[in-house]
């Protein structure tokens, strides 16, 4: 029931009350659940066939180090607050159409998650069928029944997310186990290819899982104190970060590819394609719902007219398949980098609005004693400064090659953006 509640959108545009908070257990679990999925096996076997072992682990570690300031500070502004991001975005700085512009950022980079999933998912079946049907019919034939699945509210979709984790879970063990069996684990102080370096790693592994940190307050506003708040988000990175990554970059060296579908169906078998397919449609069946739910609010602030879900869940999953089609998979070093510094400076401005310069702080400590929100009036309608921040940031992270891009793009910003508000 509570698991229900967390994943339930009653509290979505209004503040949480203190009556519907939940437990640390029940909190940590609902985000573990994404911090151990499919996606971080992939990250953790991408590093670990493009570094030695020690490279990838530091780059874990400092790219974990970003993930908990940037989701502490955000969550516990959520978790005080009781607002999703969606909401706080708009008194942190961006105002009512910046947190719907925000919105659509989150939705279009979820597009980009299915268009990943979706490859994988085409890659395993092609790998069954041996190559005998071409990887973009596949492609299209398993987005497309995906998409429509989850637009007609198929309802046995939900046990996958019951089942997925586990199995999935058990098979890398297994897998992990064997190895270690046969004595075939191999640490290597040497990389098969050298065309990542620390910099561009701790960039991946912060893009990796930067947008499930940027929403954090969607997770934290549950939170009851600030212990709980701490704890859920480190436990979450130990096992998702380090153990997974861990685990998975000494699976990718010691059989020396960082292909997925090989890892887990050649040494798993039938089992591990199982857990291949039912981990992209939990993943992937996510996906739809939050890019097409911020699509929809989006739209909804930006036109003021509501737009039908079906169509555009429709539409965010056959965007999402012709991504597949395109390749998308082939580029995912390139996918996970442009997250790690499109998303980071939104999160520098929320910071520094929120910590820093407090614009609506006054007006937010006085609607939650009554336990609602700033009315229109209250509300700034776009924060250009927020906006030029973000813009700027993102510009030093992809073209300056300085340092760490996700850390000099979230710095750029939050100072950006103090000098612009300073200026007013």
């Amino acid at each position: 029931m509570i698991m229900k509640n967390i994943s339930n959108d009653v509290y979505h545009l209004i503040r949480l009350p203190k009556e519907a908070k939940v437990s640390l257990l029940s909190l940590t679990l609902v985000r573990m659940g994404g911090a151990t999925a499919l996606p971080q096996f992939m990250l953790g076997a991408t590093l670990g066939h493009s570094m030695t072992f020690w490279e990838a682990m530091l780059a874990t570690c400092l790219g974990s180090l970003l993930i908990e300031f940037i989701s502490f500070g955000l969550g516990y502004a959520g978790m005080k607050e009781g607002l999703s991001t969606s909401l706080l975005s708009r008194w942190c700085g961006f105002g009512r159409i910046g947190s719907a512009i925000f919105g659509i950022a989150i939705a279009i980079s979820s597009i980009g998650w299915f268009g990943v999933q979706n490859s994988i998912l085409a890659e395993g079946i092609s790998h069954v069928l041996n190559d005998k049907l071409s990887f973009s019919w596949i492609a299209v034939f398993s987005g497309v029944f995906l998409t429509f699945l989850v637009a007609s509210g198929f309802k046995a979709l939900t046990w996958t997310a019951k089942i997925s984790v586990p199995l999935f879970f058990i098979v890398i063990f297994y897998i992990f186990l064997s190895l270690i069996y046969n004595d075939n684990i191999v640490i290597k102080s040497y990389s098969n290819i050298s065309n990542l370096n620390i910099t561009q790693a701790v960039t991946i592994v912060a893009g990796g899982f930067m947008v499930a940190t940027l929403t954090t307050p969607d997770i934290s506003r549950y939170c009851k104190t600030k212990s709980h708040l701490f704890w859920m988000i480190t436990l979450c990175i130990i096992v998702g970060e380090f153990f997974i990554n861990g685990i998975s970059v000494l699976i990718a060296q010691s059989l020396n590819t960082a292909d997925i579908v090989d890892i887990l169906t050649i040494n798993a078998g039938i089992i591990g394609l199982v857990s291949v397919i039912l981990s992209v449609v939990k993943v992937n069946d996510i996906n739809l719902y939050t890019s097409s739910l911020g699509i929809s609010n989006s739209l909804e602030i930006l036109t003021g007219k509501k737009f039908d879900y079906f169509k555009i869940t429709i539409f965010v999953g056959l965007a999402g398949t012709v991504l597949s089609m395109a390749g998308i998979l082939n580029h995912f070093i390139d996918f996970l980098s442009m997250l790690g510094v499109i998303f980071p400076p939104i999160a520098g401005v929320m910071l520094v609005d929120y910590y820093i310069l407090k614009t609506s702080r006054k007006i937010l400590d006085e609607t939650r004693e009554k336990g609602l929100l700033p009315d229109d009036s209250q509300t700034p309608l776009i924060g250009w400064s927020a906006i030029i921040a973000c813009i700027i940031g993102t510009v030093v992270g992809v073209f300056f090659k300085f340092g760490i891009p996700s850390l000099n793009s979230i710095l750029v910003a939050g100072v950006v953006y103090w000098l612009l508000m300073k200026k007013r």
